[in-house]
């Protein structure tokens, strides 16, 4: 079996949420991966609730990132719209 990387994961989830969000999506990637590898018996299985708190905070951190591009889009359109609504 090959090894867990559960706490590389949960580092990465804590680290996007708090400090640089795109390794949130990696801490996602990496732990939908490593589950299914735990699933299918390839990879140690000890390391699943590191793992999957990882990937809780690399989906959280990606929500976070998504908001944030569709608050920047609306804000930026209504920018737009009051800018040219002053003329």
């Amino acid at each position: 079996m090959r090894p867990h990387r559960g706490t590389l994961i949960l580092v990465l989830g804590i680290l996007g949420l708090f400090v640089c969000a795109p390794l949130g999506i990696a801490a996602w990637i990496m732990g939908n991966g490593d589950l299914k590898q735990m699933d299918g018996g390839i990879m140690d299985p000890s390391g699943r609730s590191s793992t999957n708190a990882g990937r809780i905070c690399g989906i959280i951190t990606t929500v976070f990132i998504l908001l944030g591009v569709v608050i920047g889009i609306a804000l930026l359109a209504l920018g737009v719209i009051g800018a040219a609504a002053s003329r």
